[in-house]
């Protein structure tokens, strides 16, 4: 798997914080993980503002997990954002939340998600989901090769 790019996971709940961070580990994905803990510090971090001003937004993740509930905006709301900016319209993102709810899935999936993954509430299936993750976004999947224009 390539290890050059990292991994944004937006996750405002502490333990499923940890929990990713150890599945990832023990799954060998050493990609830095760079973590936002709301919508807002995401899209900071994205954008190169507030906290991550200066921060060279041509380099940009290798894949997003974005969790749906979150405070000060909630992840659909980031999802919109970044489809709507040519600087992120194509960087994958992976909806990766407990909500089951029918209506956050097509929401996710009319924003551009390029997937939506309810966490297994189980360790060792949780850990097999990050498993298939990282295989497919982080080895498989190949990414736009030009670096889009700055907006």
């Amino acid at each position: 798997m390539r290890a050059d790019k990292a991994i944004l996971l937006v996750e405002d709940n502490p333990d499923d914080e940890a929990l990713t961070l150890r599945a990832l580990r023990r799954n060998d994905i050493r990609n830095e993980v760079v973590i936002a803990r709301d919508g807002v510090e995401a899209l900071d971090y994205l954008f190169g503002t507030g906290a991550h001003a200066g921060r060279d937004t041509r380099v940009q993740p290798q894949v997003v997990l974005l969790d749906l509930k979150l405070p000060r905006l909630g992840g659909l709301e980031v999802l919109e954002r970044l489809r709507g900016d040519a600087r992120t319209s194509l960087l994958p993102v992976v909806i990766l939340t407990t909500s089951n709810e029918a209506s956050d899935v097509l929401s996710g999936y009319r924003l551009g998600a390029n997937s939506y993954i309810r966490k297994p509430v189980d360790y060792k299936q949780f850990t097999d989901t990050v498993r298939q993750l990282g295989s497919y976004w982080l080895g498989l999947n190949l990414p736009p090769s030009e670096p889009l224009p700055q907006g």
